[in-house]
């Protein structure tokens, strides 16, 4: 029986969670044959798999068709990436929320920034609002699902990137979510003191620069996602094998 607490568990173990990050229904079971404990969908990589750019331009029914398939056909606890929430007003978002609950999900990643040209970091206080709301209404049906915050100080590059999210985790951290996740982030220094800015898990995601995993472990790091690179890596790997294929007009390449 797949459950919020069972996802809450991993988070608050000595070992960070290394969350297999996915992007359709054999993604997910390959991930759940070679061992891993939780999915997360990569907005990204969901969102180009089926012909869209990122940035919620993914109809929102066929991300919960998606998660409702995974949760069919694997036993791993499922979390979705939604990004704004797939809404501009909190009651859009909770339904939302609501409905990816409904089919099993157990887990949800909402940014603080919100998608455009360029992207905007929302307001502190407007989305600190924002996620008190949400939990608040979570709570009040005895809905359970793990709210991982995603802030983007970091990813966008901000001078003061640091204490930006460390000002912002403080916030956060008041409103009832569960886990905050930090992308881009990649110094140790940075990192530790992330980490000792709160006493929710934090997330960090697959960098070039990304200390390895033990370093992580040391530095206080509860959850690693790789984001949309392996979706990457394997449409890179793809392309290098049609054109192997093109060029030496065999599929010797495939064996």
């Amino acid at each position: 029986m797949k459950s919020f607490d069972d996802f809450l568990k991993l988070h608050h173990q000595s070992q960070p969670l290394l969350i297999g990050n996915v992007w359709d229904v054999k993604s997910a079971q390959v991930v759940e044959k070679v061992g891993y404990k939780a999915i997360g969908t990569s907005s990204a990589a969901v969102a180009n798999s089926f012909g869209y750019e990122d940035g919620e331009q993914l109809p929102f029914e066929l991300l919960i068709q998606l998660a409702k398939r995974i949760n069919q056909v694997t036993e791993l606890l499922v979390s979705v990436d939604i990004e704004g929430g797939f809404s501009r007003n909190v009651e859009g978002i909770c339904q939302n929320i609501e409905r990816l609950h409904d089919v099993g999900v157990v887990g949800i990643n909402i940014e603080d920034s919100l998608p455009g040209n360029p992207r905007v970091l929302q307001e502190l206080d407007s989305f600190r609002g924002i996620l008190e709301e949400i939990a608040n209404h979570l709570q009040r049906k005895n809905i359970k699902v793990f709210i991982n915050v995603r802030t983007d100080g970091f990813i966008q590059g901000l001078p003061n990137a640091l204490s930006e999210t460390i000002q912002r985790i403080q916030e956060y951290q008041t409103t009832g979510v569960h886990g905050i996740f930090v992308p881009c982030i990649v110094n140790p220094d940075d990192i530790k003191a992330v980490v000792m800015s709160t006493k929710l898990p934090i997330n960090v995601m697959c960098m070039p620069q990304l200390p390895a995993f033990g370093e992580l472990q040391k530095l206080g790091v509860k959850r690693i996602s790789s984001g949309n690179f392996v979706h990457q890596h394997v449409l890179k790997t793809l392309e290098e094998m049609m054109i192997a294929i093109q060029n030496e007009q065999s599929f010797k390449t495939l064996f």
